[in-house]
């Protein structure tokens, strides 16, 4: 009687024996974080156009979030202070007026709160998200002489149109590498009148640039304008004609 019930305990735990290294084989095999990231989306988006349309929603979503107004900052602590805070959050830097010293993201302090009543003189938002929105913050910026905004991804022929506000008192402006500035936009810079020196280098949406340049220096005679990076062929008469109604429009 005894050798059955041996038998059967037998046969009784190897299911269990091979249960056992199932599961260590599956505990072994488990994917790794990123291949579960790459399986949830795969079972979430059904083709690589609808991934790459949640991104770019996303991606929106961050840089309209990033140029928010600081309206709470302005409330506690002044127009002043709340453009340099909304500057150092994104990454760039500035110099009070009747300053020296600069404030930049990368060595971040409080003791730019200790200016309040001093307004910036300049900025620095090269390679930033910066957008038509967040210039918003910068309204009351009334004796800003010095803008730099190279290679910022958001800039664009609307952001160009509101710069109009600096009007009595911008001096230098930069818009080198920008992606999104057209020959559209250009025009929107006549209201600039005290500007002394533009930069306008590289900049791929720009259309025969050497005319570009030549309508500029007309608009902005006191103005010294480099256009660096492009190859300056001249072209046909009918067509500078029309560039030229276009820029003075």
């Amino acid at each position: 009687m005894a050798a059955p019930l041996l038998s059967l305990s037998r046969c009784c735990t190897r299911p269990l024996l091979v249960s056992s290294r199932l599961l260590s084989s599956e505990a072994v095999t488990k994917p790794s974080l990123p291949s579960r990231f790459l399986l949830y989306l795969t079972k979430r988006f059904y083709d690589v156009e609808a991934l790459l349309m949640w991104t770019s929603k996303f991606r929106k979503r961050g840089v309209h979030k990033r140029n928010a107004y600081y309206g709470y900052t302005e409330r506690f602590y002044g127009p002043h202070v709340a453009a340099a805070y909304f500057i150092l959050n994104l990454k760039g830097g500035f110099r009070y007026r009747g300053h020296t010293d600069w404030f930049h993201a990368e060595k971040f302090n409080w003791d730019f709160l200790n200016h309040k009543d001093c307004p910036l003189e300049e900025i620095d938002l090269s390679y930033t998200v910066i957008n038509y929105d967040g210039l918003g913050n910068f309204d009351e910026q009334k004796s800003l002489r010095t803008l730099s905004l190279k290679a910022c991804p958001e800039v664009d022929d609307w952001f160009l149109s509101r710069l109009h506000v600096f009007q009595d008192s911008l001096e230098e402006l930069d818009i080198s590498h920008c992606p999104r500035i057209t020959t559209g936009g250009l025009p929107a810079l006549r209201n600039l009148k005290g500007l002394k020196r533009l930069d306008v280098s590289s900049l791929p949406g720009i259309a025969n640039p050497g005319l570009v340049v030549i309508l500029l220096e007309e608009m902005l005679p006191k103005c010294h304008v480099i256009a660096d990076g492009y190859q300056f062929d001249l072209p046909p008469k009918e067509e500078e004609e029309g560039h030229r109604e276009e820029m003075h429009r």
